[in-house]
């Protein structure tokens, strides 16, 4: 949109307000709201803020940042009662009005430009996978004396909320759910209507549908979407899935493991390259049908898969969710539509304009912009070295690594067992993000530091079941 189709839509909804969205390193979005009247000063100026109090963003004495909204990115606010009109925005230096080195979304651009700097590729399409749980309540309690949670779900006989009354025997216990059927997929309504929200802002939806989990997880997935907007979306969806759950009495929540011996919630990444109009990574005859660059752009990920991991999994309670056992991939290798791999070539996807691949460890606790450019410059990087995966035992593996004897998995290279240690990959193999200028030293040592912190305050914590364990001992 310009200016002129801006102020159209500010007229013809009777706009009162602007709100615009921002997202730290931390991956949450921030906002800030002015009134519609303002607009022509806004765009010329900026709005600035105090980046010093956004954590990780920058330090006191240095705190003056401006954001500049992107026009291209406005929509109604479905949400709010007053009329709103929403720009997403990038947070810009004071002086110079660029996109600074540690705002995700500058970063997100920079890798796209540095796509086209390559001649690789002219175009990059992803589709993210959103898994998360609808719960009809959530309390926590945590203080120096006591710790702990309780959750409650209409679907689950083992959480029922107290209530509840289950006269038609719906919920369910013990038992996998996926792609479960109404009456007992409770929340098919709510996921619809999140999706005609998401497809009324031009998020092409590919479809949705109850996940594993008992305890009400769903899935909502898009379809082949343009980076880095597709990082935009993905804020959106994610907004869009949280407001919805609390204006229909539920809460949404994309932890990747919410609930103990449960199925996690997982973020996978399907990712294509294209060069005037032809799909990069297809090649008939070879394996899978992929190009000698798809092969690279997978050893790529798989070679600096540890390192990426501080992006695509940034919290103590991703490995919770990466064990072996749940469809969560632990060890770096691919294969022809096998679960087990951190990276999965789709079978169905078998012709030029479907072939691609996806991710499988990433969750929604990353930040959209930060994981999916690593992805991307570290795929990159496997073209760039023309990395061979099959050289480093990394695949193909076409069978259940997790039925292999203990003795031949360990060959494989595995995932990091925490996030102390995936901030220690990430410290020691992150050169490849440093290329063109996407990443930079202070962002990433920003986010390990911010990271670690966190690790640190859930280490240091005693744990409720400790007290079931070492209490009487």
């Amino acid at each position: 949109m310009d200016t002129k189709q801006i102020k159209a839509l500010i007229e013809e909804n009777e706009v009162q307000a602007i709100d615009l969205k921002y997202c730290g390193l931390d991956g949450k979005w921030y906002h800030i709201t002015f009134p519609a009247r303002r607009l022509d000063f806004v765009l010329e100026h900026g709005v600035p803020f105090d980046g010093s109090s956004i954590p990780g963003m920058r330090d006191v004495e240095s705190g003056d940042m401006v954001l500049m909204p992107d026009l291209a990115t406005a929509a109604i606010d479905p949400f709010y009662e007053t009329s709103t009109l929403r720009l997403i925005c990038s947070i810009c230096d004071a002086e110079t009005r660029i996109g600074v080195k540690k705002d995700p979304r500058s970063v997100a651009h920079r890798a796209h430009e540095y796509l086209l700097s390559t001649g690789i590729a002219d175009n990059s399409t992803w589709i993210p996978e959103l898994e998360f749980h609808l719960f009809d309540g959530m309390e926590t309690s945590s203080d120096s004396f006591s710790s702990g949670y309780n959750i409650t779900s209409c679907e689950s006989k083992d959480a029922l909320p107290e209530d509840w009354d289950d006269g038609d025997n719906m919920s369910r216990q013990d038992i996998k759910a996926y792609h479960a059927d109404t009456p007992f997929d409770r929340f098919y309504e709510i996921r619809q209507e999140m999706v005609d929200l998401m497809e009324d802002m031009g998020i092409k939806i590919r479809y949705h549908h109850h996940e594993v989990g008992i305890s009400s997880q769903q899935e909502i997935e898009t379809e082949l979407l343009a980076f880095p907007k597709i990082c935009d979306d993905a804020m959106v969806m994610k907004d869009i899935i949280r407001r919805t759950a609390l204006e229909n009495g539920v809460t949404a929540t994309f932890m990747p493991k919410p609930v103990y011996n449960h199925a996690g919630n997982g973020m996978h990444f399907h990712m294509m390259l294209h060069k005037k109009g032809k799909n990069v990574f297809y090649k008939k005859g070879g394996y899978a049908d992929l190009s000698k660059e798809a092969l690279w752009f997978i050893g790529g990920i798989l070679k600096h898969g540890r390192a990426l991991v501080a992006f695509t999994n940034p919290s103590t309670n991703s490995f919770k969710r990466l064990l072996p056992g749940f469809e969560a991939p632990v060890k770096l290798f691919f294969g022809l539509a096998n679960r087990s791999a951190a990276i999965r070539i789709p079978k169905y996807g078998n012709t030029e304009a479907t072939k691609r691949f996806e991710f499988r460890t990433g969750d929604a606790t990353c930040n959209p912009y930060l994981a999916m450019s690593a992805l991307l410059m570290a795929g990159l990087d496997g073209i760039k070295h023309k990395i061979d995966p099959t050289k480093h035992n990394m695949g193909p593996f076409d069978d259940n690594v997790f039925a292999w004897s203990e003795e031949k998995k360990a060959t494989l290279l595995s995932i990091p067992a925490n996030l102390e240690e995936a901030m220690q990959a990430l410290r020691e193999d992150h050169a490849f993000l440093l290329e063109g200028g996407v990443f930079n030293e202070e962002l990433i040592e920003s986010h390990i530091k911010m990271k670690l912190a966190e690790y640190k305050a859930v280490n240091d914590r005693p744990h409720p079941y400790e007290m079931a364990l070492y209490y009487n001992l």
